[in-house]
């Protein structure tokens, strides 16, 4: 007899004994669970969300068990048969999510033993719910961060377009939120696509450890069937850059690891905070003491009291859910410190972290790729609303802050001072452009050389704001031309 005929042999309970929760797992118990019990430790309004994930594991898990013979090639039509059903019933609205059935993965398999009968019911065979969830999770956060990845590239166009419109404008540069030096404005946007672009990477090193499969740890340590563990994750698509499939080599540690989705969360809490970064800025730049940029009204909102308001709620939010996102990488860190080997009832709570997570980075990447970049207008092929920058406003912040004085100290260096020198001759030229209430360029000649008689009237052009820009020419400095090679590079990679 082989051992497809044997596990059909096999006499079946009933096809209603996955109708109830108590039945669920066995027949041991002599009460149900109290329905306090039920509601406290049922997940299935909320991991509901996976149920594509789980019936694409179950197929791959099905074909597996009828090429090893473990079921038979009639179960397994079946199976596909009632898995194909369910699936129009999830995405009709017409399937029935029942609290006592507690998750996702008995929900499916009650309906698919409903069914298919006894078929459903050889599915199981195998692999445990803690093998089943795992595989689960890991499927459903490969495809949102490959949707994330997306997004952040999005984003960086939209910050590419917005620093190529404005490579020539001069935005003050601050340290400790004072006027440093003169920057361009293009440049400065460059900084948060080297930051996105790092945040994308990152991603990506994490999809490369979640995409391993613990399908066939079974409940913890492995299982008595010939299951193909490898094939299960070539048709998942499990595999190396290779192609060779990638399966969790220690069933311990398969059902019990969730260093994936603490590591997603990292990643997530890292790009949230580069989010926040640049959602500090937005809102202060469109602050009426600065007016540098203007943000869309479709992204704005007024006060109930105060008509003349123009608030940056989404920034604002933004910069708020931050925190939110960084919780949940602290609630995941502390539920995983104290767990013994393997599974424990604890792991639930990754979930509802882990997904709000996940739809608070997609949120926030979606809404800032239009905040900053602006909608396509069909009619003319461009862009519209988005930032708007005040170039004026920026050159006059430039301007009161003496931000070329480092310029004259490297002008005295060239001319034979040593820097320190140079830094405390400047330092007596500030004062006196502050005396007089001017910026250092409309200093007088002679009232410059009284500082030092080497200063002659080439000078002007080295405190011009332009002649600061275009000074900084080294790889990776402000000048426009440094700027634009920047950007050919972005536009390059980001096709």
């Amino acid at each position: 007899m082989s051992k497809a005929q044997a596990t059909s042999a096999a006499p079946a309970p009933s096809h209603n004994q996955l109708d109830t929760k108590a039945q669920a797992w066995s027949a041991l118990f002599e009460e149900p669970m109290s329905d306090l019990v039920k509601r406290y430790t049922s997940s299935v309004f909320f991991d509901k969300r996976l149920w594509q994930a789980d019936i694409a594991g179950s197929l791959a898990h099905a074909e597996m068990l009828a090429a090893q013979a473990v079921i038979s090639a009639e179960d397994h039509a079946s199976i596909q048969r009632g898995m194909a059903q369910i699936t129009q019933e999830i995405e009709s609205g017409a399937f029935e999510w029942k609290l006592d059935l507690e998750d996702v993965h008995l929900n499916i398999e009650a309906r698919l033993t409903q069914l298919v009968g006894d078929a459903g019911k050889r599915l199981h065979t195998g692999r445990s719910r803690n093998d089943q969830v795992a595989t689960d999770v890991r499927l459903w956060l490969r495809g949102e961060i490959d949707l994330i990845g997306d997004l952040l590239k999005e984003l960086q166009v939209s910050l590419v377009d917005v620093a190529e419109q404005n490579v020539d404008v001069i935005l003050p540069g601050f340290t400790h939120l004072q006027v440093a030096q003169p920057v361009s404005f293009g440049h400065h946007m460059l900084a948060y696509v080297e930051m996105f672009k790092r945040d994308a990477e990152r991603m990506a090193d994490v999809r490369r450890r979640t995409n391993v499969l613990p399908l066939g740890s079974a409940a913890l340590a492995g299982t008595t069937y010939p299951l193909d563990r490898e094939r299960v994750a070539k048709t998942l698509g499990m595999v190396d850059a290779n192609g060779s499939p990638v399966v969790c080599q220690n069933s311990l540690d398969a059902v019990s690891d969730r260093d994936f989705a603490i590591e997603f969360t990292a990643a997530a809490s890292l790009c949230m905070v580069h989010v926040s970064r640049l959602s500090e800025e937005l809102i202060i730049w469109m602050s009426q003491n600065f007016g540098f940029i203007k943000i869309a009204d479709r992204f704005t909102t007024g006060s109930s009291i105060m008509p003349q308001k123009k608030n940056p709620d989404v920034p604002e939010l933004a910069r708020g859910k931050t925190g939110r996102v960084v919780g949940h990488l602290m609630g995941l860190i502390t539920l995983m410190k104290g767990q013994p080997l393997a599974y424990n009832k604890d792991n639930q709570e990754d979930k509802e972290p882990l997904f709000d997570t996940v739809d608070t980075l997609k949120d926030t990447l979606r809404i800032f790729a239009e905040m900053v970049g602006g909608q396509l207008n069909p009619a003319t092929g461009h862009k519209e609303g988005g930032i708007t920058v005040n170039p004026q406003a920026m050159e006059n912040a430039v301007k009161r802050g003496y931000a070329t004085a480092t310029d004259l100290a490297d002008y005295l260096v060239k001319k034979g001072l040593p820097f320190r020198d140079a830094h405390e001759t400047v330092a007596h030229a500030v004062k006196a452009a502050t005396t007089h209430a001017c910026d250092l360029s409309e200093l007088p000649l002679a009232v410059l050389q009284g500082f030092h008689p080497q200063i002659d009237k080439d000078v002007y052009e080295v405190l011009s704001l332009r002649g600061s820009l275009n000074a900084r020419s080294t790889l990776g400095g402000t000048a426009p031309a440094q700027v634009r090679i920047q950007l050919a590079r972005h536009r390059a990679r980001l096709g």
